[in-house]
């Protein structure tokens, strides 16, 4: 994800929940704080990941040895013309891979290898060893000198130099823009829009609830999503696909009344109840006090996909909730 300015856009109120970018960085850090590392802490992972694998690449001694150190001012200047370099793989751990030029060092994601399609831990270690050695054309994707960190993504410079800079010329946010799935994560899923890279966070793939990204979205998949929001600082954009589709807590009190019995498709089950879904959007929950289950547990008595009718005990659309009952009768 790109950019360069320090001017923030923000997004009409009735558009943006306050603290949502908050909530989609720090979910970010989370997952990929091996991208966040400093070129110590990335080598020194680097050495007890590949203590097992030697030799497949240098150890973090020789390679710590070997690091040429980061001219700045030209990494900057990569940075900010959105150039496409070549350098040289000299190692790996599982969060990806650490390369390296006559100018340039740093840090290349999994996420942003084009052919990442391991399914396994072991997959993942081969995949990665067989790197090393190579060159890869990349391009400087976060550059921050204060705190010495240089990140790199293969597939950003699938699209030349020069692509950042043409597509944020005209992003905003509001617009409406298509691109592939690259990347799918507990948080949200990752969406190339030609060059460029962008987060559907998981509180944005759908109006109800959202078990796992992957059940919304598939790899490779071109989508239409809305730009929602900007961070230049940080080189991220922040995309929507249910905002595409109407919200349905909109008007949910058009269609539905408390104590309406309603056909309902069981969602989840858990131990202390179900979720089931009356439309796109809506699910509500149907607590284990609101079950007739004699002997049986809530697992035992219910399966995902079953056809039921509910009714409704309240809805709450500012908080988008609903209560659902199996006692059709009140009792």
């Amino acid at each position: 994800m790109v950019f360069a300015t320090k001017t923030r856009i923000e997004l009409p109120e009735e558009t943006r929940d306050e603290g949502w970018w908050e909530s989609v960085l720090s979910d970010e850090e989370r997952f990929s704080s091996v991208q966040r590392l400093r070129g110590e802490q990335v080598l020194e992972n680097i050495h007890h990941s590949q203590s097992a694998t030697q030799p497949k690449s240098q150890s973090a001694a020789e390679t710590e040895s070997a690091r040429p150190e980061v001219d700045w001012d030209y990494a900057e200047t990569v940075y900010k013309q959105d150039q496409v370099v070549r350098l040289s793989v000299s190692g790996y751990n599982r969060g990806g891979l650490l390369v390296e030029g006559a100018k340039l060092s740093g840090f290349v994601p999994y996420s942003h290898l084009v052919d990442m399609t391991c399914q396994t831990d072991v997959e993942r270690e081969n995949f990665l060893a067989a790197y090393v050695g190579k060159e890869l054309s990349l391009k400087v994707i976060e550059c921050v000198p204060d705190e010495g960190r240089v990140v790199f993504s293969e597939r950003a410079a699938r699209a030349g130099a020069g692509r950042r800079a043409q597509l944020f010329s005209h992003l905003r946010p509001g617009a409406v823009i298509s691109g592939e799935v690259t990347n799918i994560t507990d948080f949200g899923v990752f969406i190339d829009l030609g060059g460029v890279e962008g987060l559907i966070h998981i509180s944005e793939l759908s109006w109800g609830r959202v078990i796992h990204p992957a059940h919304i979205v598939q790899l490779g998949q071109r989508l239409e999503v809305q730009v929602l929001d900007i961070l230049p600082e940080r080189c991220r954009i922040a995309l929507s696909l249910k905002r595409l589709q109407p919200n349905p807590w909109e008007t949910v009190h058009l269609r539905y009344a408390v104590n309406d019995i309603v056909p309902a498709t069981v969602t989840t089950v858990v131990s202390y109840g179900i979720f089931a879904r009356l439309e796109e959007g809506l699910e509500g929950l149907v607590h284990i006090s609101e079950m007739s289950l004699g002997t049986l547990s809530v697992r035992e008595a219910f399966k995902d996909g079953q056809k039921l009718n509910v009714r409704i005990l309240h809805i709450d659309p500012s908080h988008q909730r609903l209560g659902l009952s199996l006692k059709l009768d009140g009792n």
